[in-house]
């Protein structure tokens, strides 16, 4: 409603007109619906373009909880090789994983069973070779090769792969560099499956036999550190190294013990520790690996045969002096077991 006020003056009065005041109130609702307006359309517009992003880089889905494993999610990827085209696996989604163990304690026979899985490649023992752990920059120059699916050895499968690895020795690098290795592991999402044996003196007997052999060559003049036949893993096994029984507690403590400094380096990475033993004596733990890195579940085989079978008597030439160090020693339960 107009306000008007009256004026009087000697000679004449005169009407002044006000107009009325606008309401704060109503001002301010004109602002906020226009602020809810333009968000609304801004959150519209960033809704499209994140529903048409191509999805390269790498996500979280969920994962069952593992026994051994640290984190609830593991991650997925879709690489980009630059050596060749994926084509019909552009958009197959790829787990990154390293199976990280010592020499003679299994990893051969493990990967084998995980390369018979028509959906994964790992790609063996890789940092044997000097130069490509050199240093910490040849070492993550090899790892983008691999986990970019531009390293070809014969695991590489005709399908489309659903997890790609290798196998890594803990004295090839991986200890001496753990720091940017877990660093590395973390930021690209790759899982580690820890490999050990129960039984270090049975590996002991395995390490020095297999050295042996690589200058004996005793397989008609060929060294084979894995063998395909009963045959040959009893050609491999009539040798009976000798063990040094002076040195043999501390050498069993300095096994057990780079085990446990590798577990406490990446204690901070998405992994899970299987046992050489479990995986002969429980096929269920096959599974749970399968399950870990989120895989179809499926029938694993080796053509891979044990060398070292039956007791270890039959393999340890100084047998009574082995014995007689052991017996009365927490290490007494090694001289019994059966792997």
């Amino acid at each position: 409603m107009a306000e008007f006020i009256c004026l009087f003056g000697k000679d004449s009065a005169a009407i002044v007109i006000k107009p009325p005041k606008r309401s704060p109130l109503f001002l301010r609702m004109i602002v906020l619906v226009f602020a809810m307006v333009c968000g609304l359309y801004i959150c519209s517009v960033c809704l499209k373009q994140f529903g048409n992003v191509n999805l390269q880089s790498s996500q979280l889905v969920p994962n069952p909880i593992d026994s051994h494993s640290l984190h609830v999610f593991t991650r997925i990827h879709y690489p980009k090789p630059q050596t060749f085209n994926r084509a019909e696996c552009g958009h197959n989604p790829v787990r990154f994983f390293a199976i990280l163990s010592m020499q003679r304690s299994g990893s051969g026979w493990f990967e084998t069973l995980l390369n018979s899985h028509n959906n994964v490649s790992s790609n063996g023992e890789i940092f044997s070779v000097l130069d490509r752990r050199r240093n910490i920059s040849s070492i993550v120059q090899t790892l983008d090769r691999v986990y970019n699916l531009d390293w070809f050895t014969s695991a590489s499968k005709n399908e489309c792969s659903a997890a790609i690895g290798f196998k890594w020795m803990l004295n090839q690098g991986l200890l001496d560099n753990h720091e940017e290795i877990v660093d590395y592991f973390n930021r690209r999402g790759v899982s580690a499956i820890f490999l050990f044996r129960k039984n270090p003196l049975r590996r002991m007997v395995s390490v020095l036999a297999n050295s042996y052999d690589r200058y004996a060559k005793l397989l008609n003049g060929t060294h084979k550190s894995h063998v395909h036949s009963p045959q040959e893993a009893d050609a491999l096994s009539r040798y009976k190294p000798v063990i040094n029984s002076t040195s043999l507690i501390h050498d069993l403590q300095e096994t057990e013990n780079l085990a446990a400094k590798a577990l406490e380096y990446f204690n901070t990475t998405r992994h899970m520790v299987v046992f050489y033993e479990d995986l002969i004596t429980n096929r269920t733990r096959l599974k749970q690996v399968q399950e870990f890195l989120n895989i179809p579940v499926k029938d694993l085989s080796s053509r891979q045969v044990k060398i070292h079978r039956g007791d270890l008597s039959d393999h340890i030439k100084n047998w009574e002096d082995i014995n007689k160090t052991l017996n009365g020693t927490e290490y007494e339960k090694f001289l019994r077991a059966d792997y």
